[in-house]
């Protein structure tokens, strides 16, 4: 089957939304890189919800789409990312996304989808 990466991230978007997340941007690369066509990238307030968030959108992609993650971090380590080859989804603690700040590092990405 054939998932469309536009789907497949913004289902990841809407995943994290039912968990909480803040200041969730879903950003379009694939006119700037070759590592991935979507960025999703978004905030937990706690290592609970930043594990919360990675559980439902691990489980729920595997579940709808068939496809596995490759994983990178853990909730204690404040940014956990999971690599869909595709669609890359980054789910960072507020200090993290704060410090790391990916949106100012790909501005030149379209968003498609903000979710404050």
């Amino acid at each position: 089957m054939i998932i469309e990466s536009s789907t497949l991230a913004r289902r990841a978007v809407e995943l994290a939304e039912d968990k909480q997340a803040s200041d969730i941007v879903m950003l379009d690369l694939q006119k700037l890189s070759a590592v991935a066509d979507y960025f999703v990238i978004c905030t937990g307030e706690s290592d609970r919800q930043l594990k919360a968030i990675v559980d439902s959108i691990d489980e729920t992609i595997g579940r709808e789409f068939g496809r596995d993650a490759r994983i990178e971090g853990t909730p204690d380590t404040g940014w956990v990312l999971l690599d869909y080859g595709d669609v890359v989804v980054h789910i960072f603690s507020v200090a993290l996304r704060d410090f790391y700040r990916l949106e100012r590092l790909w501005s030149k990405a379209t968003p498609v989808v903000v979710v404050q």
